[in-house]
C-alpha cells in the first residue's frame, strides 16, 4: 500500500499531475484504494493559485467514476466473479458492508450518498451499493457533486487561505472535521423536519 502511495504522489512532479488527478479521482470512485487527496494536496501546496481549479477536476471526475460504480452495482453485481473481485481486492467492500448499506439506502438514501462523498468513508462501496439497490440516478448524482465538491474545495479553500502549513492540519485532523460537519448538517435538517 505504501509503494502504491507513493507511486500516486509521484504525478505531481511530472507534466502529467491534472491528467493523473482525474484518472485518479474517476478511479477510487469504484475500485482504487487510495484517495485523491494525496495528489491534490501535493498540487496544492506546488500550486496554491491553481487550487480550486485542481478541486473542480477532482469533483468531476469523481462523480463520472461514482457513477461508473454506481453502472458497475447496477449491472455487473450478480456477476460472481465481478462480486468476488470486489469483496477480495477493493478495501471495504464486504457481504457484511452490503448488508448494512442496503439497509441504510432504503430510509437516508441521499444523505448516505451525501455523507459517503463528504467524509472519508469509502466512497466506492456507497457507489457500487447505490446501483445494486437501484436508487435513484439523478438523485445519486446530485448527493455525489455536492458532497465531493464540498469535500475537494474544502481543501482547495484551506490551502488557498492558509497556505502549505495548513498540510498537517488536513492529513491529521481533516476525517474529523468532515464526520462533524456533516453530523451538523445533518442532524440540522432533521431538527427543521421534526419542529415543522
Amino acid at each position: 500500500m505504501r509503494r502504491l502511495y507513493d507511486w500516486v504522489l509521484h504525478w505531481a512532479d511530472t507534466p502529467y499531475a491534472v491528467p493523473a488527478l482525474f484518472c485518479l479521482s474517476f478511479a477510487e470512485s469504484s475500485c482504487f484504494p487510495i484517495p485523491p487527496d494525496v495528489l491534490l494536496i501535493a498540487l496544492c501546496i506546488g500550486e496554491v493559485q491553481k487550487s480550486y481549479r485542481f478541486a473542480a477536476w477532482c469533483a468531476v471526475a469523481s462523480v463520472l467514476g461514482g457513477i461508473a460504480g454506481y453502472g458497475i452495482g447496477y449491472g455487473l453485481w450478480d456477476q460472481e466473479p465481478v462480486r468476488q473481485f470486489f469483496y477480495r481486492w477493493v478495501p471495504g467492500v464486504s457481504e457484511a458492508n452490503v448488508t448494512k448499506v442496503s439497509g441504510l439506502y432504503e430510509q437516508y438514501s441521499f444523505w448516505v450518498v451525501f455523507a459517503a462523498a463528504f467524509t472519508p468513508i469509502p466512497y466506492k462501496v456507497f457507489t457500487i451499493l447505490a446501483g445494486v439497490c437501484s436508487i435513484d440516478l439523478g438523485m445519486f448524482v446530485l448527493a455525489s457533486a455536492i458532497g465531493r465538491s464540498a469535500r475537494f474545495f474544502l481543501v482547495a479553500w484551506l490551502f488557498r487561505t492558509y497556505g502549505p502549513a495548513i498540510r498537517g492540519f488536513i492529513e491529521r485532523r481533516f476525517a474529523l472535521v468532515t464526520i462533524a460537519g456533516t453530523a451538523l448538517l445533518v442532524g440540522g435538517f432533521a431538527a427543521i423536519k421534526f419542529v415543522l
